[in-house]
């Protein structure tokens, strides 16, 4: 028996890689299937509140494989499992996204606008508070094209992160 075509078969395979991921406190990102030669490659990207290590990485590894091998009927033929963590330049497009970067420097771009930096406060379901410039400014998550997270190799500011630590619902500004 073959196993359906990839995007399907990814389809198929969505819920069991989710509840397995989950089951250990992890997000499920993507689940790509690709042909790779005469296996499949399923890859699995993770994600978890506090970040996610190379132990974490692991955990979630053996729990994906056992739920794959409990489930084999669905992938029908040899595959290599690949379990890896969101990269730096993953763009922020989920409210738990923005959560886990409180207190990191993000640039946004905003249609129609130059990109910007701020530094990531307090974060909801429609919108993340931002400290630009010295001000908080709340930006909801409709009216951002993109924003990534920029790589630092210092310390934030102290101040910046006693705004933030602070921030809440009382911003400066409303950017829509």
């Amino acid at each position: 028996m073959s196993s359906p075509p990839r995007g399907e078969l990814a389809a198929q395979l969505a819920p069991v890689v989710r509840e397995a991921v989950e089951a250990i406190g992890f997000d499920l990102e993507t689940l790509d299937v690709n042909q790779a030669g005469r296996r499949r490659l399923v890859k699995v990207v993770v994600d978890g509140d506090d970040g996610i290590g190379l132990d974490e990485v692991a955990q979630a590894s053996r729990a994906v494989s056992a739920a794959l091998d409990a489930n084999e009927h669905l992938i029908a033929g040899p595959y290599t499992l690949e379990v890896t963590s969101p990269g730096a330049d993953r763009p922020l497009t989920l409210p738990r996204h923005w959560r886990r970067a409180r207190l990191r420097l993000v640039k946004v771009k905003q249609p129609e606008q130059v990109e910007w930096f701020g530094r990531v406060g307090a974060a909801d379901d429609s919108g993340v508070t931002l400290l630009v410039e010295g001000g908080l400014t709340r930006v909801e998550y409709r009216s951002i094209e993109r924003a990534v997270v920029e790589i630092e190799f210092k310390q934030p500011p102290v101040e910046e992160l006693a705004l933030l630590e602070g921030s809440g619902s009382n911003t400066e500004e409303e950017s829509e």
